[in-house]
């Protein structure tokens, strides 16, 4: 289950901001590559960690007990489980600078408790990748859009699920890349942890999310990430219906309340 796997490197070269438009409309117009038919699920999901240098080694061990404990908690069991046997596909990557991009848990099947509980041991099990770094979450968003097409898997949706307490400092901004993702039939979705930036869910709101049923989850500290993620994660495999998604491709797509955990203190914002 676990593996250490980088994901594929891209030149870069040093870019304006006209050459950063220039860039992310290039990347916009590229055709979806031709993908192998994979085993169907419901959903193929990537849980991309924060672990820049504002994330400390305590911060970034409730990141991942969180992540465990929630694929060990009965609600998100049950919401899997109601899928029907296709489940949910579901990675694990670490991220923080725009080099900064490691596969910490690969992708595994989950269907019933037993995988869950395969996939939460191995998250549990799973070192820091890097212990300092930028925030570049554009180059993050790039990056992980390939590995959809890379992962063996076909789901109805799939979803970047992206955790961090900070902006972008470094790499492509995250505007820029995300319309590409939208354009692949990628969904966007963040949490923001609130105790570096109190405004963080804003700009992850306006820069970061978008696409299909896309929506920002608040945390008020690391401390309060096991509730929020719990949240996050049984809105993302319950999804909206694929019946009421529209033909056209928009930033302006967001996901529509949904009840949360009684125990929950995440607080969602975002667009409708």
């Amino acid at each position: 289950m676990r593996t250490h796997r980088p994901f594929p490197r891209f030149r870069r070269a040093a870019l304006g901001w006209l050459g950063v438009w220039a860039f992310g409309m290039a990347f916009i117009g590229l055709a979806e590559p031709a993908r192998a038919q994979g085993t169907p699920v419901h959903l193929e999901l990537v849980l991309a960690v924060d672990t820049s240098s504002s994330v400390n080694f305590e911060e970034f061990s409730l990141q991942m007990n969180g992540y465990a404990a929630a694929f060990r908690n009965p609600d998100l069991i049950e919401a899997i489980q109601g899928l029907g046997d296709q489940g949910v596909a579901v990675t694990l990557v670490q991220w923080a600078s725009a080099e900064q991009q490691e596969m910490s848990v690969d992708w595994a099947h989950i269907r019933n408790s037993a995988d869950a509980e395969a996939f939460a041991a191995a998250i549990q099990n799973t070192p820091r990748a890097f212990s300092f770094g930028s925030t570049a979450i554009g180059e993050l968003i790039r990056r992980a859009v390939p590995q959809f097409d890379l992962n063996g898997y076909e789901g109805e949706r799939k979803v970047i699920d992206i955790s961090g307490d900070g902006r972008t400092n470094q790499g492509l901004p995250p505007e820029m890349v995300r319309e590409a993702a939208i354009v692949q039939g990628v969904t966007i979705n963040a949490l923001a942890i609130l105790n570096e930036e109190p405004g963080l869910d804003a700009y992850y709101d306006k820069y970061v999310i978008g696409g299909w049923s896309s929506f920002v989850m608040v945390a008020r500290d690391f401390v309060d990430f096991q509730d929020a993620i719990l949240g996050k994660l049984l809105r993302e495999v319950r999804g909206a219906p694929i019946s009421a998604r529209p033909e056209t491709n928009r930033l302006a797509w967001r996901m529509p309340p949904m009840d949360e955990p009684s125990n929950s203190t995440a607080s969602t914002v975002g667009r409708m």
